[in-house]
């Protein structure tokens, strides 16, 4: 027995409601931008009170709250109140797990959205647009212009709060380690690791104009926390026991990460240890998050995730030797690698 052909109909309406995609990212970003959740912590509202809080159009607002509705993103009562939903309140600072500051970069016209449009451009040179569109690469135009690194650094983080705690507990550092994060950015994986294992102390480094937003100053973690400010390429603080790389290669091409590599091999004792912390991208067809990034990356940062292969590949050619990778509960997953 032959199954029936699908409905074209409704082919078309599922892939219709996919070529929309971007008035969602763009809905999220408005009502983030606008602030709209915090102002329903206490109760729900109707648009054109939430409209004369945040000093928006009432019935443009509307229509945006009852689109975002039907993905669980805020709920709609009969008496046209708008409530808060669990969705709706990560968007607010501040709370466990926001991501408030991420929808605020991934929705940034410069940063994200104009090269984002111009993807097709992309997959046709086989080099990422940011570079032809502002005349740098990512991380040099960031230099720049502070307010958008500033912007940067806070989104990046608040995605890097998801995973922090599942990575640090993932891992067992022993007693006595001297730890070094790579491109650690405000030190939140640092800080996360220092937290979980409290006989062991760790060194940030990153550009100086990164390590001026660190967040290691806590009296939980006093004397056991330096910062170094430096450049990757160019070289790594030395003699430490664990070398952390944390979604550092994922934003590089594989040239740009054997220059990063060859840097932390020389750093490296012959008994230190490179801990990588990166998506892993799966085998099949199945919905991974890894895939997502992946694609986003070769748009922005001419980076890219790595299969399991592809990792065991490039950091054998740099020198190291893959012992293991550990996944975590999360997305990232730990590789493992000495120096071959």
């Amino acid at each position: 027995m032959t199954s029936a052909p699908p409905d074209v109909n409704e082919l078309s309406a599922t892939l219709s409601e996919h070529m929309n995609g971007f008035l969602y990212t763009a809905s999220l970003y408005a009502v983030t931008r606008f602030g709209v959740a915090e102002h329903l912590v206490d109760g729900p509202r109707t648009p054109a009170e939430l409209a004369e809080l945040t000093d928006v159009s009432g019935p443009h607002l509307h229509r945006i709250l009852r689109y975002l509705a039907t993905r669980d993103v805020f709920r709609e009562d009969e008496q046209g109140r708008f409530h808060l939903t669990p969705l709706a309140n990560l968007l607010r600072p501040g709370v466990p797990a926001s991501l408030h500051d991420s929808f605020l970069m991934l929705g940034n016209e410069e940063l994200y959205w104009k090269p984002m449009g111009k993807l097709y451009e992309t997959v046709r040179t086989g080099h990422t647009v940011f570079d032809d569109m502002y005349g740098a690469q990512f991380f040099p135009y960031l230099q720049t212009v502070p307010e958008l690194s500033t912007l940067f650094n806070a989104g990046t983080a608040g995605f890097s709060r998801q995973w922090i705690d599942q990575i640090a507990s993932s891992y067992e550092f022993p007693a006595g380690a001297r730890v070094v994060d790579i491109g650690g950015g405000r030190g939140d994986l640092l800080r996360g690791v220092l937290a979980a294992h409290p006989a062991i102390t760790g060194t940030l480094y990153d550009q100086e104009s990164v390590l001026a937003e660190h967040r290691l100053d806590v009296p939980e973690l006093a004397g056991r926390w330096s910062v170094e400010a430096g450049d990757f390429f160019e070289r790594v603080p030395a003699d430490y026991d664990y070398y952390l790389l944390k979604s550092v290669l994922h934003d590089w091409s594989d040239d740009d990460c054997l220059r990063i590599l060859k840097s932390v091999r020389q750093g490296m004792r012959e008994d230190s240890r490179l801990l990588v912390v990166d998506p892993v991208i799966p085998r099949g067809n199945e919905p991974h998050a890894s895939k997502t990034i992946d694609a986003m990356m070769m748009v922005i940062h001419d980076g890219k995730e790595r299969t399991q292969e592809e990792f065991e590949d490039i950091l054998g050619t740099a020198g190291f030797r893959v012992h293991r990778t550990l996944p975590t509960p999360g997305l990232m997953s730990i590789v493992e690698a000495t120096v071959a």
